[in-house]
């Protein structure tokens, strides 16, 4: 709701016709990037009408919808492109964080954690369980994706997307082989799939100051053992009864969060914004209690803790791992920052059709997923571009369905037709 109010309430700023066009030759030189891991003339061709369709202003981005668009009598062309076609979805996922690192990359970024659902019927969706679905806020048959965002000043998009593949799927042979699931492919759990797309994004150069996640990824020991390994500073959501390792009372041991941050004297507590919502300010308490690790040199753990000015009993809880001389303020920066994977998820859903598609098959599933990261990553580095050419005016273009968004938009209806 927090991310709707915020989009709802940005005034659209409207680029000349110039300008917008400058956008559809860079979307041109995008697509001649990729071209390189697709086989075909034919199929490069597809592709950047595909691309453009997930940026026009079609209701239901499905290949049906899409090939009316363009004057396709039927939509087996896209759906070629989707299932058939000879490309590498991954090498493509490559070009889109490299890209996305170039554009909007800076030292003190933001990797962001986060989980959609794809609600769908039947049982025959690679991946299709009856589990948590986000998107309906009840158990239901659904897909789940995992994502890894990245948040700089200049902007926010996706890097990666990984598919959770429920054991129902990785221990039933059948099923994994109607669906084209991969035979190396193996059970992961959505942290481990998290660690997967850091360690490709992370190890490929992409620079991230921090990575932040809800308390899916933070109440995985395991992940959070890896980052500090590598020495890659966190953030991360836990549960109030998560234990951790602490020195009070009867010596070093492990203590719930909650406990732990009853610690924390009433002068220690510091009103500070997490960032801006739709009426102002997110101001809450915020607390920090240092954590026990064993000595290393520069480096310290604490819990950080969240208090609701309105309701004192709402609180929340993260795991940190940085820097010694961290200030309680950059946590909070880096703890708020949550919400920008939340609008990415939003907008790619609403602005170029994330899930709207109707593939069943592993591949099909990859290959619209890539698609529509590099379609939502190209607008996200047009927007910054344009912010930077023309400065902001008050309540002008920010963050969301933003004036350059929607006018990419319309300049695609109108050349469609």
């Amino acid at each position: 709701m927090m991310v709707q109010q915020r989009a709802s309430a940005l005034q659209v700023v409207q680029p000349d016709v110039a300008v917008v066009e400058g956008w559809a030759d860079g979307l041109h030189r995008l697509v001649d990037r990729i071209g390189r891991h697709f086989a075909r003339a034919e199929a490069r061709e597809r592709v950047l009408t595909y691309l453009q369709g997930l940026m026009s202003p079609v209701e239901r981005k499905n290949t049906w919808q899409l090939a009316e668009m363009v004057g396709a009598a039927t939509p087996y062309g896209f759906q070629h492109l989707l299932g058939r076609a000879d490309w590498d979805a991954d090498a493509v996922r490559d070009e889109v964080w490299a890209y996305v690192t170039e554009q909007l990359g800076e030292p003190d970024a933001i990797a962001v954690l986060d989980e959609t659902s794809f609600p769908k019927k039947g049982t025959k969706s690679v991946g299709v369980k009856r589990q948590y679905c986000g998107a309906l806020g009840k158990k239901e048959n659904c897909q789940v994706g995992v994502f890894l965002a990245y948040a700089s000043s200049k902007g926010h998009t996706f890097l990666d997307r990984e598919l959770y593949l429920p054991r129902d799927w990785t221990e039933d042979p059948e099923r994994r082989r109607e669906a084209g699931v991969p035979e190396e492919v193996e059970f992961a759990t959505k942290p481990q799939l998290a660690k997967r797309m850091l360690e490709r994004a992370l190890d490929g150069g992409v620079p991230a100051a921090w990575v932040t996640g809800d308390e899916v990824y933070g109440g995985d020991r395991r992940l959070r053992m890896w980052l500090e390994e590598r020495q890659q500073p966190f953030v991360l959501a836990v549960k109030s009864t998560e234990p951790l390792w602490s020195e009070g009372e009867g010596g070093v041991r492990q203590r719930p969060a909650a406990t732990l941050a009853t610690s924390i004297k009433e002068e220690e507590w510091q009103q500070l914004s997490a960032g801006e919502g739709a009426k102002g300010p997110r101001v809450y308490d915020w607390g920090r209690v240092r954590l026990f690790r064993l000595p290393d040199p520069g480096w310290d753990h604490w819990l950080l803790v969240r208090r609701s000015l309105a309701d004192p009993a709402e609180v929340a809880y993260y795991v940190v791992f940085g820097p010694a001389d961290t200030t309680l303020g950059e946590l909070v920066h880096v703890a708020g920052s949550r919400w920008t994977i939340e609008e990415c998820i939003e907008t790619a859903k609403g602005e170029v059709g994330l899930d709207q598609y109707e593939v069943r098959k592993w591949e099909g599933w990859y290959r619209h997923i890539t698609l529509t990261l590099l379609a939502h990553a190209y607008l996200a580095v047009t927007r910054a571009g344009a912010q930077e050419a023309e400065p902001v005016k008050r309540g002008a273009i920010k963050p969301g369905r933003s004036g350059s968004m929607t006018a990419f938009k319309e300049r695609q209806r109108v050349s469609s037709h």
